[in-house]
């Protein structure tokens, strides 16, 4: 295995952003429908959502993320801006707006808009830094992401895997766990102690590819929870909330994919 000491990608957030906004996600299942101490909404005359609505929701956010993460990575992948101040700036509006959204509970389109377009930036910002040390792995992260999305998909429309409440418990479950590896591996990094997470050695290949199942498992709870929203006749502005859901596993499973490809390929 060669080695991955380039000093750049040491100095990436080691602590799994992308894994603790998939830890987020969980919480509004909550309450929603079929989760826990989950209450209708009373009606309030709205058209109720479909699938349609969430599908052109979660477009519009992912299309916003795409468009401001291209010219950020173009940006620094042309020398034009250092990638650390977009990487920092994008990472901390996206968490704090994460959070608004996941208490609040308010499927505010400005919100997970805003969170999208700061999404944009953090994601570019990485991006273009990996770009430079290995062109074309962007791309390959961008199909590998595509891929799992759709796989997942299939697996869930066909029931190939069913969502029960044992399973969620498994998925939410191993994705604290690894949520709270990630974040003692950042701790103990800052000590300088090296736990060989995220150090491009056997264990950090090994330990990627289990982060990259339990993200893509974490679609099956959003699949779910959107299905159970259209299901109880949910007014169409909360397809909002499940377009957030969506991009908070896409975000930690691209930027997982992203380092794996890295692992594989750096000098």
């Amino acid at each position: 295995m060669r080695s991955t000491s380039n000093p750049a990608f040491r100095n990436l957030p080691q602590g799994g952003y992308g894994g603790g906004y998939a830890g987020f996600q969980t919480q509004p299942q909550a309450n929603m429908p079929g989760y826990g101490g989950y209450q209708a909404p009373p009606t309030t005359g709205e058209r109720p959502m479909t699938v349609d609505d969430v599908v052109t929701k979660t477009a519009l956010t992912l299309g916003l993320a795409l468009i401001t993460g291209v010219i950020t990575a173009v940006a620094v992948r042309a020398g034009a801006i250092s990638p650390y101040p977009p990487m920092i700036i994008g990472m901390l509006v996206g968490l704090v707006l994460a959070l608004v959204i996941i208490f609040k509970q308010m499927p505010k389109p400005g919100l997970v808009l805003g969170y999208s377009a700061a999404e944009g930036v953090f994601l570019g910002a990485i991006t273009g830094v990996f770009e430079a040390l290995v062109p074309g792995i962007a791309l390959q992260a961008i199909l590998g992401t595509a891929l799992v999305f759709v796989v997942m998909l299939v697996v869930y429309k066909t029931g190939a895997v069913r969502v029960t409440p044992k399973l969620t418990k498994w998925i939410i479950g191993a994705t604290v766990a690894a949520a709270g590896l990630m974040l003692i591996n950042l701790v103990m990094s800052l000590f300088g102690v090296n736990m060989g997470l995220r150090d491009g050695g056997t264990m950090a290949i090994i330990f990627s590819i289990v982060v990259i199942g339990i993200a893509a498992f974490n679609f099956l709870l959003d699949f779910d929870m959107a299905d159970r929203m259209i299901r109880t006749g949910m007014p169409s502005k909360f397809a909002w909330l499940a377009a957030f859901g969506l991009m908070t596993t896409l975000v930690w499973l691209y930027l997982e994919i992203l380092r794996l490809l890295y692992y594989l390929n750096s000098d």
